[in-house]
């Protein structure tokens, strides 16, 4: 008779266990449909970025190794992607267009002004 109590005192013991773990399972399964019907779609500048991760991977599949990554990550920032001459030195003049306008501090209108006059001589 005391292994009988001992084993009902036990088995009430853990059902509140075996109860958690049950409802555990069933809140699970009630939050992933909610999370499967959110589908987020990407933001313009994230659909132009992966537009440009893959005009980029295309450009590189003759490139392996560290040519390969060291031409993505220019590719990707920008720099000499494929840029003709002409590109090449439009943005060199940008780049210190953008230099000097932040060395004399302008902003707002005074900077798009200077920045104007800098890019058409």
């Amino acid at each position: 008779m005391q292994k009988l109590i001992s084993i009902l005192c036990f088995v009430f013991a853990l059902s509140p266990l075996a109860y958690a773990q049950d409802k555990a399972k069933t809140d699970d399964k009630k939050a992933a449909p909610a999370a499967e019907k959110v589908t987020k779609e990407p933001s313009p500048k994230q659909k132009a970025q992966q537009e440009r991760m893959k005009n980029c991977n295309d450009k590189a599949t003759d490139k392996k190794g560290d040519e390969r990554k060291k031409y993505m990550s220019s590719c990707l920032k920008g720099e000499d992607a494929g840029a003709t001459d002409k590109q090449k030195a439009q943005q060199s003049k940008m780049k210190s267009c953008n230099k000097d306008a932040g060395d004399k501090k302008m902003k707002g209108d005074e900077r798009k002004k200077f920045m104007s006059e800098c890019l058409k001589g």
